[in-house]
This record gives C-alpha cells, structure tokens and sequence, in this order.
C-alpha cells in the first residue's frame, strides 16, 4: 500500500511537470477574478478600474503562451511573482464584491491604500520582465512596457471623496440628539450603501456575522459600530432590529429559510421569523402584518419579495394560511411568539392622505391662526413617515411653504424651514425645493430667524446641498456668512449644524475662496481650541478641504496654527492625528516653510510615533512628511 502511494506520488509530480502552464494558470486566475459579480458601491469605481485592467492582460498572456517552453528558471519566478500578486488582487475584489458594505465604508480609506498596493505590487513585476532571457519579441516587450507605464500612472481616488463618506459616518456616529437632519443622513446612507432592500439588509447581516467570526472577539468596538448602523437601516426599512451578536437567537433567525423544523412557507419573507397574523398583497405574497406595514410606512409601494409595483397598499389576511400554522405549532408543541395586534384602523396613512391635500390649501389661507395650524401640521406629518414627505410635494405643497419663509411671523417661519428640512429628507424633493427659489429665503431665514429657525436652516442647507448643484447655488447666494456666524455664536447644536453644512459646501471648489472670505478659519481655530465641544474632527476635516486653495493657505498658515497641529499629533486621538498629518502635509508640499515651522515645534519625533502606531492613513501621511523634510534637508 505504502509503495503503491509514493509510486503515484512520483508519477504524479511528473505529470505536473509536463502539463503545468504558468502563464495557463495566470490565465485561469484573471478569468476567475473577471466571474466576480457586482462590486460594493463604495469601491465599484477602483474594483471595476483593476479588473478593466486584467482583461487588457488577457490577449497579452495569450501572447506570451507562444513563447518556447520550458521557460528559464528566472522567468518562471517572474511569472510566480506576478502570480502572486493576481491572488492578492483576487482576495481584495473578493472582499469588494461579497464583504459587509457598512464595513468597506468605515475602512474606506484602508481599502483604498490596498488598492494602491496592488497597482505598485503590479508596476514592480512589470518594471523588473525578464524580456531577453525568456526571448520575448520586441512587438510583446512594448506591450508590456505600456502595461508597465499604465499601471504606474494608476492613482487612487481624491482625499475629498473619502473624507465626505468619512464625515457622514462621523455624524451619524456622533452624540448628537436623534434630530431630522441626523435621519436624513442615515436614508441617504442607506441608497448610497445600497443598504434599502430587505434583500439587501439580510445579505448585509449574514457579510456582518461572517465579519466578526474572522475577527474573532477583536476590533468589538468597530464591530459594534457596524451592527448599530445596521439596526439604523433595517429599521427605516421596517425591519425588526437584532443584536446579531449579543442575541443568541439573532443566528438562528437568518437560517430559519432553510430550517427543517419550521416549514419555509410560514415564514415572513422580510423578518424570516413565523408568522402570527399573516397578510397577502396585492402581488400574492404573503407577510407578517406588522413588517409589511412597515414597509409600506417606509415610502415603499412595491412587494418586498418580487419588487413588483403593487396596484394599492389594502392587506388581506391569510386566514387558511394562519389556521395552518396554528395547527402546525399545535401538533409539534412550538409556542408561537407573543405579539401585541393593531386591531385598530390603518387610520394614520388614510388620514394623512385625506387631510394633506386640506393642509397644503390651508397654507395659502388669509386667516393668520390656519396657515400656522396647517404649516405645524405639515411640520409634524413630514417628520413622521417617507410617505408623508412625497404626498405634500405632489399637493403642491412646496411653492406655498417656501413663500411661508418670508413671512413676518417667526413660528411660522420657524415651521417653515422646518417642513422643508424634513422634505428634503425626500431625493426627489431636494430638486423641488431649489427650483422654487427656497434657497434665498432658507439663508434669509439662517440670518434673521429665531434660534431653533436659525439651526434647522443650516440643517436643511446640509441636507439640499447633498445635490452638487445646490453647493454651487448656496455659495453664489452668499449662505457663507450667516453659516460662519452660526459656527461662531451659535448654541453648541447650531455649531455642529453650521460645520457639517460648511464641510458639505466646501467640497465644491469655487465655495472654499468664499468660505475663508466669509472669515471661516477663525471660528474653526476656536472648534480646535475648545475640545469640549467635539467637533476637532470636523474643523480639521474643513480645513482640510480649504487647504488646497492658495488663498486659504494664507490664512491658515499662521505658526499658531503649525503649532496646534503639532500638538494634536503629540497628544489627540489616532483620528486627531491622522487629521492633523493630512492637513499639515498640504500645508509642507505648498511651502517649505511650513515644514521647517514643524520642525522648530517637534514635529519629527511625533511623525515617527505616527509611522509606528498611527492609523494606516496617518502613518501613509507621515511618511510622505518625513519625506519632504529629507529633501528639504539634502537641499
């Protein structure tokens, strides 16, 4: 027995040797990395750049399969090498296309600098082709040389475009109350995400479970990060919220499709749990009541199931269905989980329905009392459901309430802005509203309105200017001013209204010379200077974004303010730091005298701290510092 295996083990590493192809088996490795299916959105864009990348490759490995074989020792290691790098590649599209998206969008910026490893693992292999020795032709050493050029001038995404999904994770994350502005950020999440579906949610858990068994109990509190903001999502889609970890049964619910004890015909298709009072829509499908009322409450008209349109929203129960899964709980002794029912009338969506039309014409009534009975009620109804926000516009609610915002009475102006903040909640209602003029009168409002006015008016301009085209309108309608001012003499909710309204604006390029116009750097010093506030992420993230603009750099560029970055990146938080460093960097690449200021206030020995323990984005812009102050010392 033992002489029969080592003889085909023997023949076996023979026949290996004959039929193995290596530029076969990087063939078949860009082949099966080409199956992947779609990426994560957050790196659709870089996932489908590289994979763009590898097909290029393919009639360029069909070339170099002509070459005499058995290739030279030295061009087999080069073909391994460039092996090796396909499989890394292979596990971080992988990771793109199949991980947890809520995951990818906090690490972000660690994917990113993978990215970058492979495009420099990728020009290293092709830069060092051993060309003569494996007798390439001049026509194929071209095409590899262009490869090489290409693959060197690959770049990864801008700074900005990380930082914006970076502070919309900081502001959902934050403290801060569970205001409007807060659910308008966490719905726009979501369909960035595409985080909205039941489908969706319930793939997202399972990315979610498989996260935190190959973490093995480490990195709980960015894990814990991810589940809350899951929770945040499943309950705007009607969904019930799980501990997933903590909830022992939380497991056991995602496999209950399959279970063999209870039949998958009981089971609610949105929260997969049995079902006590079951419901069929108009599609046919069947649900739990109180998930696909949710839904419904969710702005959705579709079934969740088929994502067909359904015709109307009216329920019908499923009594043979239920009468058998009571007579199955019966006979195997399973006790059905206890529910309290809404016997009540649906009367809240009906209502709604019947009395927005009635509201919205209360608006433009000549009797003081009703407009501001009927624009608190709007208020309230917008802030309550999806729904709500989409009956009002299709009443014409909008044009009356952005009229509303000039109107002497300061509740009802307060109200106003306040409707049309929720409102914006809507995508579809962002256009709406600056088509109808509001943005004027909103920053009229965020000058001269009361305090609660004068915070939900930036909170709206935060949530309208989501549209780039809206950024532009803010700043050409001079909405910098009276938000600088909010950052400077607001209550501490006004600030953080102002900053994540200022950060939002300040991505579009032309707004950034009206912000330091507008005098922004000084209020954003103080944010560094009062740490009690909390917003030093924030400030260092505005001012990085104000930075690359000369006029900016003048302004910022003081040595105080050297200083403080310096201290952050001796003493701040791993965030503190990673900040501090990015800004600093754009200050040192403009002017070297920036980094001999850092010099004179020991930033060396803390940028070497950062490259030994700081976050992966800190220590990338260490170096990159470190760098510039050796050249600057060989000068």
């Amino acid at each position: 027995m033992t002489t029969m295996e080592e003889e085909r083990d023997v023949s076996s590493d023979e026949l290996s040797e004959e039929k193995y192809d290596p530029v076969e088996e990087i063939q078949r490795v860009i082949q099966s990395i080409v199956q992947f299916g779609e990426y994560r959105r957050t790196q659709r864009k870089e996932s489908h750049n590289l994979v763009r990348r590898f097909k290029l490759m393919l009639p360029l490995w069909e070339e170099l399969r002509d070459l005499p074989q058995p290739f030279p020792e030295i061009g087999v290691t080069w073909l391994s090498k460039v092996k090796d790098v396909l499989l890394f590649a292979k596990d971080l599209l992988k990771l793109c296309s199949q991980g947890s998206k809520i995951h990818l969008a906090l690490e972000t910026e660690v994917v990113m600098i993978t990215f970058q490893k492979v495009y420099d693992k990728l020009s290293q292999a092709f830069g060092d082709v051993p060309c003569d020795e494996m007798g390439i032709s001049d026509e194929v050493k071209e095409q590899l040389e262009l490869m090489h050029v290409q693959l060197k001038r690959a770049r990864r995404r801008t700074d900005t475009q990380d930082i914006e999904l970076a502070m919309d994770m900081m502001v959902v994350f934050s403290d801060n109350d569970d205001r409007n502005a807060d659910s308008a950020i966490i719905e726009r999440l979501a369909k960035k995400l595409e985080l909205h579906s039941v489908e969706d949610l319930n793939i997202e858990t399972l990315a979610i479970r498989n996260l935190a068994a190959e973490r093995k109990g480490q990195q709980a509190e960015s894990t814990q990060k991810i589940i809350y903001l899951l929770n945040k999502f499943k309950r705007i889609a009607g969904m019930e919220e799980t501990g997933i970890l903590d909830d022992p049964a939380a497991p056991k619910m995602l496999e209950r499709c399959t279970s063999l004890v209870i039949p998958h015909e009981f089971l609610c298709p949105i929260t997969l749990e049995i079902m006590t009072d079951p419901v069929i829509v108009t599609s046919g499908q069947t649900y739990e009541r109180e998930s696909i009322k949710k839904w419904f409450q969710s702005n959705h008209n579709t079934c969740p199931k088929t994502r067909q349109p359904l015709e109307h929203l009216s329920l019908a129960p499923n009594r043979a269905l239920k009468s058998l899964i009571e007579e199955w709980c019966e006979n195997n002794n399973f006790k059905l989980p206890k529910k309290y029912n809404s016997s009540g009338p649906e009367s809240c969506p009906i209502d709604s329905k019947e009395e927005i039309p009635a509201l919205v014409e209360s608006l433009s009534s000549i009797h003081l009392e009703e407009q501001r009975k009927a624009v608190e009620k709007i208020r309230m109804l917008s802030k309550e459901n999806p729904e709500n926000r989409v009956l009002v516009a299709e009443h014409g609610g909008i044009p009356p309430l952005v009229q509303l915002l000039s109107y002497p009475d300061s509740k009802i102006q307060e109200h106003a802005v306040t409707a049309l903040l929720n409102l914006s909640i809507d995508e579809g209602n962002k256009s709406l509203i600056s088509t109808e003029g509001a943005i004027p009168a909103i920053i009229e409002v965020l000058e001269n309105g009361s305090c609660v006015a004068k915070e939900n008016s930036a909170a709206a301009l935060f949530s309208l200017s989501m549209l780039d085209e809206i950024k532009e309108i803010v700043g050409q309608s001079n909405g910098y001013p009276p938000l600088v001012d909010l950052l400077r003499n607001g209550t501490i909710r006004g600030k953080k209204d102002a900053v994540t309204a200022l950060f939002n604006l300040s991505i579009n390029h032309a707004n950034k010379g009206r912000a330091i116009r507008a005098g922004i750097v000084t209020p954003l010093l103080q944010l560094l200077k009062d740490r009690n506030l909390g917003m030093i992420d924030e400030a260092l993230s505005i001012l990085l974004l104000l930075v690359s603009n000369s006029e900016a750099r003048q302004e910022i560029g003081q040595l105080s303010f050297i200083e403080t970055l310096v201290e952050f990146m001796r003493e701040g938080s791993p965030k503190n730091k990673e900040c501090a460093a990015s800004v600093l960097l754009e200050l040192c690449s403009s002017n070297s005298s920036f980094t001999l200021a850092a010099l004179q206030f020991g930033v060396y020995e803390y940028l070497m701290e950062i490259k030994q323990n700081g976050t992966n984005r800190a220590q990338r812009k260490a170096n990159a510092i470190l760098d510039l102050i050796s050249r600057s010392e060989q000068i």
